[in-house]
């Protein structure tokens, strides 16, 4: 599997960690950035995992940085990006499952290196399972607002 995995500097160890397992399990990386300690904008790097999800440089996308939560919010600014805040590997798995997730995001001062591997090993190897999943997924693609029962309405 081609995997894109991009961090900020707070993740940058998690991710160098991350990389070598992965490539190491047999999967390409495509290593979006940042490479050191000096501080960045979590928001550029989200962007490039959803970027390359989006150019098909990549089958899935890891996102992190100190809390996941502002990369994930970045990743998911991309209209190709569904990218799930996981923190054990049964969300991981759901993200998938029921989400069709094509990235995680998770945040090195939160997780510790083997639960980070066992949330991405459960997410890598996790299927979409479609069916009465699809069309929920579908509409997070192209959002409405449903009030009540009253028709959607095209969200601005």
């Amino acid at each position: 599997m081609r995997i894109a995995i991009a961090s900020d500097h707070a993740a940058v160890s998690l991710k160098a960690t991350l990389a070598g397992w992965l490539r190491d399990a047999g999967h390409e990386v495509l290593d979006c950035g940042t490479d050191g300690s000096a501080s960045v904008d979590y928001p550029d790097y989200g962007y490039a995992v959803a970027q390359a999800l989006a150019d098909n440089r990549a089958d899935r996308g890891v996102a992190l940085c100190g809390s996941g939560i502002g990369i994930s919010i970045a990743a998911n600014r991309h209209p190709a990006c569904r990218c799930a805040l996981v923190s054990e590997p049964l969300s991981a798995e759901l993200a998938r499952v029921h989400n069709d997730a094509n990235a995680i995001a998770m945040g090195a001062r939160l997780i510790g290196e083997e639960m980070a591997k066992a949330c991405l090993a459960a997410f890598l190897a996790a299927e979409f399972a479609g069916g009465r999943h699809q069309q929920r997924v579908d509409k997070l693609s192209a959002p409405t607002i449903q009030t009540g029962g009253a028709p959607a309405k095209e969200f601005a």
